[in-house]
């Protein structure tokens, strides 16, 4: 699955037709902003923020020879867990996601049509965008605080490709909610296996969703390169003495080096594979 073709079903859901509707009221670019997941809850449910990513949506309208482009910039945050999925291994198979999508109004009357559909609507729409899911079954409503407000979270059943396999997975989506100008959409997706421990957790990260996130303060949206390659530079110019006394004990360290790669690549896949693997 693509999560971004996933996110960019709902978020371009009918923006495209009311292109000239907002061109004509001079609404020729609108953008939300970016909407996180508390650390609190982050590190309480073991997912990480992987990504902070622009979904930009263009559309050319015009008429009698004029012609303008329409630009909507919505914003997806997307948080990530390694779970043991059973044939294919130890992988990133637990995925929530937060969408927000620029609230926009010509004269009183709502053009971004996410704030009305319901969660059915809503996953109709990722299903006509993707292919990559199939047989979605609607199971089950709930409701859950998102952002301070009280909205319907729904639960899907569905197949889901991933590596060339069918897993069966279940969805969890929200309902929108607003967060000043901009409209919010959260969903959680893991193997159905997991439900007994993902549902929980899922519940947990929507209802810690936060307009209040400070993104800066994260190291490429989760990564710990940096940190990590200091502290291995460090080790290697205090080693830079020993190896030159002890050159075989260097050859030794460096015999392990290479035989160990076949476990840099396992931790590789499991970083670089995903249940919404782009």
């Amino acid at each position: 699955m693509n999560r971004r073709t996933l996110l960019a079903g709902i978020a371009s859901a009918g923006l495209v037709g009311a292109a000239g509707c907002l061109e004509a009221a001079g609404l020729a670019e609108h953008a939300s902003g970016a909407v996180g997941v508390e650390d609190e809850a982050r590190s309480e449910t073991d997912y990480e923020l992987t990504a902070v990513e622009e979904l930009t949506i263009e559309e050319s309208v015009g008429a009698l020879g004029y012609s303008e482009t329409v630009v909507v910039r919505n914003q997806l945050t997307e948080h990530e867990k390694a779970v043991d999925m059973g044939p294919l291994g130890r992988l990133r198979g637990a995925v929530f996601m937060v969408l927000s999508t620029p609230r926009i109004s010509i004269a009183g009357r709502q053009v971004n049509p996410v704030e009305d559909k319901s969660t059915e609507e809503l996953v109709d729409l990722v299903v006509a965008n993707y292919d990559g899911i199939d047989d979605v079954v609607h199971e089950s409503d709930g409701e859950v605080t998102v952002l301070g407000e009280s909205t319907t979270m729904s639960t899907f059943a569905a197949d889901a490709e991933f590596d060339g396999s069918d897993v069966e997975v279940y969805l969890h989506v929200t309902e929108a909610v607003s967060a000043g100008d901009d409209l919010v959409v959260a969903i959680g997706v893991y193997p159905r296996d997991l439900e007994r421990q993902e549902r929980e957790n899922v519940v947990t990260l929507m209802e810690a969703v936060s307009d209040d996130v400070d993104f800066e303060g994260e190291d490429d949206a989760g990564s710990d390169d940096g940190e990590s390659d200091d502290a291995e530079d460090g080790e290697e110019d205090d080693a830079d003495g020993e190896d030159d006394v002890n050159d075989d004990e260097g050859d030794d360290e460096d015999d392990e080096d290479a035989n160990g790669g076949g476990d840099d690549d396992e931790d590789d896949g499991e970083d670089d594979d995903g249940l919404l693997s782009v």
